[in-house]
């Protein structure tokens, strides 16, 4: 079933949305439960703000009056995640973010305009430290929901069987250079020099039988904040995380860029200007933590482990692009 249905009692009634919606209490618990037991403290994460996350893939931001001057509603909290690390030297959120991603993205059932995150941020860490990280969460999500949520994934249709490559080794890794070139075995079309698009992303998904990491895409294909890597002028030290099956991405990460000359001529080759920036670039004048980190996206992750037709039945005020509801 992938169509919305007609009013919101409509949606909430339905016992698949309950399921869905206990799957994905059991999911942030197992989730909470794994990142507190590591040392990660859980902040409480912004809603608005002066600047946001540039690096949206075609989405709009949406601007509000505060108090005179225009802010911003969060796509991602990510520049604040790198502040916090003043602070701690481990943090995540579970995080609002809202997009006004391009009405034909309803199309991919795996968008909405408003949407949680799993935000993790860690000190010092590398690109490989964060992959581990997101690959343990996953793993803990889905152990999860098939141990305390067992009823409502069998309600869905959804058991064990869809798992059992999970726990076989580490996640595959492939670079986008790669991906591409499997791409274009397929006949698919996708250009080496920017981000997968969903289409070409669908079908390596479909092709895997467990989440599979991309990594290393090519600058300008990503916000200023993925940090080049020295040994590979060109290239970013970042990755997308894939589920399976065809339900596409699930997690993007980095290294951060967190030097301040770094930062500066990264946003002037991006097309940002510094000056928007200001808070920011000052505390990374001043110096900021080199960190690693990513966004999963709760919903999405929700999708995966349940088994859902699309996204909208992960959340129970859904907010498809192009579509107006409550």
């Amino acid at each position: 079933m992938t169509e919305l249905p007609d009013s919101p009692r409509g949606h909430l009634e339905r016992p698949a949305t309950k399921a869905a919606l206990v799957i994905q209490h059991e999911i942030l618990r197992a989730v909470r439960e794994y990142l507190s037991e590591s040392g990660f403290t859980e902040l409480l994460p912004p809603v608005i703000g002066p600047v946001t996350d540039p690096g949206s893939r075609g989405a709009k931001q949406v601007d509000i009056d505060y108090y005179g001057h225009k802010y911003k509603l969060m796509t991602s909290a990510i520049l604040y995640k790198q502040a916090a690390l003043l602070t701690f030297d481990k943090i995540f959120y579970i995080a609002p973010n809202v997009r006004l991603e391009p009405p034909e993205t309803s199309a991919t059932h795996r968008h909405l305009t408003e949407f949680h995150q799993i935000d993790v941020e860690i000190a010092g860490a590398s690109r490989e430290d964060a992959m581990a990280v997101a690959e343990d969460i996953v793993r803990h999500a889905v152990r999860g929901a098939l141990g305390r949520a067992g009823a409502e994934m069998a309600a869905l249709g959804r058991t064990a069987d869809a798992f059992v490559d999970l726990s076989s080794g580490p996640f595959d890794r492939v670079t986008h250079t790669d991906a591409v070139a499997d791409l274009h075995r397929l006949g698919v079309p996708q250009s080496p020099d920017a981000e997968i698009n969903w289409e070409a992303e669908e079908q390596l998904s479909r092709k895997a039988s467990r989440p599979f990491f991309v990594t290393d895409y090519p600058k300008g294909s990503r916000g200023f904040y993925d940090r080049e890597d020295p040994a590979d002028p060109g290239r970013l030290r970042n990755f997308d995380l894939l589920a399976p099956e065809g339900f596409g991405e699930l997690a993007s990460g980095s290294e951060r860029e967190f030097r301040y000359a770094d930062l500066i001529s990264r946003m002037r080759e991006t097309g940002e200007n510094p000056a928007k920036y200001a808070w920011y670039v000052e505390m990374a004048r001043d110096g900021i933590p080199a960190s690693a980190g990513f966004g999963i996206g709760a919903q999405r992750l929700t999708r995966y482990i349940a088994g859902l037709d699309a996204i909208w039945q992960a959340t129970a005020y859904p907010k498809l692009p192009g579509v107006v509801s409550p």
